[in-house]
């Protein structure tokens, strides 16, 4: 008996809630659509059904409201889409190009990168163990990659002897860096570290010289070398 009145106490609340509950009428569909936009638009993470719902006024259909608000996104430059079991407002893929932002950044060689690059440069087409022979010590793969990504050097000819070792010289990109018509007009340690790419001299001994024979053979161009190297 005691649940049976129980029970029938309860059913007034429930119909009171209900008619509170119906005296507030869910918003047109179009303001509803307003505000699903409203709401992705700002949001910097993509939105549930629910989490749109529980910011809405009571009685609206945030999935409806996305269906019409989809759709009226179609063909323009953002779109609605669907993000998981999230929604979100992103770029349409064919414009993703506007939105990237080109930098000029500027990176400075390390020493042996300057070293090697400087041989090159003065002593074109040379071969690896050329330059291994000039710096006195090997060159690392790492250097040279870092060269030809920039694309400052590119490989030559191979030299018609035992072996036919690949060449390297200075590209045009290189001479289009300094300024440079070609490549007797070479860049010393003053061009060098106006752009940015030499922060102090080097130490005393840590460069080699050029051996006399070097500098005969070469002639004139070699003027340029003794000031790359100069201590």
């Amino acid at each position: 008996m005691s649940a049976m009145v129980e029970e029938m106490s309860d059913r007034p609340e429930e119909q009171v809630v209900e008619q509170e509950e119906s005296l507030f009428e869910a918003p047109p569909m179009g303001e509803q659509e307003r505000m699903v936009e409203a709401m992705l638009f700002a949001s910097a993470e993509p939105l549930s059904v629910k989490e749109l719902e529980d910011r809405m006024p009571h009685g609206c259909d945030a999935a409806e409201a996305l269906v019409h608000l989809r759709k009226r996104y179609e063909g323009r430059g953002v779109h609605v889409v669907k993000v998981g079991d999230a929604w979100a407002i992103r770029t349409a893929a064919d414009l993703g190009f506007l939105m990237q932002k080109e930098t000029v950044e500027v990176r400075k060689l390390s020493r042996a990168a300057i070293e090697t690059l400087a041989i090159i440069a003065y002593h074109q087409p040379v071969t690896r163990a050329e330059i291994e022979e000039i710096r006195g010590v090997s060159v690392s793969r790492g250097t040279v990659d870092q060269l030809l990504e920039m694309e400052w050097i590119r490989f030559g000819r191979r030299r018609m002897t035992p072996g036919r070792p690949v060449t390297f010289v200075v590209t045009q990109e290189f001479l289009d860096q300094f300024g440079l018509e070609n490549a007797r007009d070479l860049p010393g340690l003053k061009e060098l570290r106006a752009a940015g790419l030499l922060d102090n001299r080097p130490p005393p001994g840590a460069m080699p010289t050029v051996v006399e024979g070097e500098e005969e053979e070469e002639g004139g161009e070699e003027m340029g070398q003794g000031e790359m190297f100069e201590d």
